[in-house]
């Protein structure tokens, strides 16, 4: 059997990367999008892969969190490189995501950091250049810090990855950002404990997403990253639906507004001395 070279086969953690894509190319397709991606789109169109079970089950809140959240991010790189225009920016856990596509002004350089597997997927659908490069490690693998050019302003993001993680093993990473990367600027989404058991349930459940990708990681109160070492600032922090309830109806707006209260899914951008 000769099989189709845009079959996707993924570890069941990896596969969970389709999802904000996914959530990205519909939103691009609206006729009023929150938020544009034409590679999205474009990639969406070319995978072989049947995306029924997940446009049949994900409801429009969650597919909405992945748009607050490249927003939030977009947004949050933007004001970094207008500062800092030749910035490096790391993209960790990235797996099919387009944000350098979105920011790009040109001078920053960007490395793509995620597991082999994932990285091999996402040659298929997204190129290298001499400013977005790719890396083949798992973020614990400190060799990855050795392509940072240590003079540069660095900023971290990490989309959809933490909560895959105990919480020992966050502190273990935020601890090697402040020895490798003194002074970089971190971008990640979080949600609550009870966001986490709610994401299990409806996101991959309903999903049909192996349930060995179970979310571990979940925190109520972010500030509470400042008591795990001194070095951690938190600059700012949103919950997720914020700024995007005024768009939508009555009734879609009362769904947000009670996940907000419920802090189930929110955005954070810290510094690490």
């Amino acid at each position: 059997m000769i099989r189709n070279p845009n079959d996707i086969k993924l570890g069941s953690v990896q596969e969970t990367l389709l999802l904000p894509l996914w959530g990205r190319a519909v939103e691009s397709q609206k006729r009023n999008p929150l938020l544009m991606d034409s590679k999205a789109v474009a990639i969406i169109d070319s995978i072989s892969y049947d995306f029924s079970t997940i446009s049949k089950n994900i409801n429009n809140l969650t597919r909405l969190s992945w748009i607050a959240r490249s927003i939030y991010f977009d947004k949050k790189i933007k004001a970094f490189i207008k500062v800092f225009p030749e910035a490096t920016i790391v993209n960790i856990g990235c797996g099919l995501d387009t944000t350098f596509d979105r920011v790009d002004n040109g001078t920053i350089h960007w490395i793509d950091l995620d597991l082999p597997d994932t990285i091999e997927l996402r040659r298929k659908y997204i190129s290298e250049t001499d400013r977005n490069k790719f890396i083949s490690k798992s973020v614990f693998d400190t060799t990855w810090y050795d392509s940072i050019n240590k003079k540069d302003k660095v900023m971290l993001l990490i989309a959809g990855v933490l909560y895959y993680f105990d919480e020992s093993d966050i502190k273990k990473l935020f601890h090697d950002f402040h020895i490798y990367l003194p002074g970089v600027e971190v971008i990640f989404d979080y949600a609550s404990k009870l966001g986490i058991n709610v994401s299990n349930k409806i996101v991959l459940e309903k999903g049909g997403m192996d349930k060995s990708a179970v979310l571990k990681w979940g925190i109520d109160k972010i500030k509470k990253i400042e008591k795990w070492d001194s070095n951690i600032k938190v600059i700012d922090h949103m919950l997720m639906y914020k700024e995007h309830r005024k768009n939508y109806s009555i009734v879609k707006r009362m769904g947000m507004t009670m996940a907000d209260i419920l802090k189930i899914m929110s955005l954070a951008h810290i510094r690490i001395n």
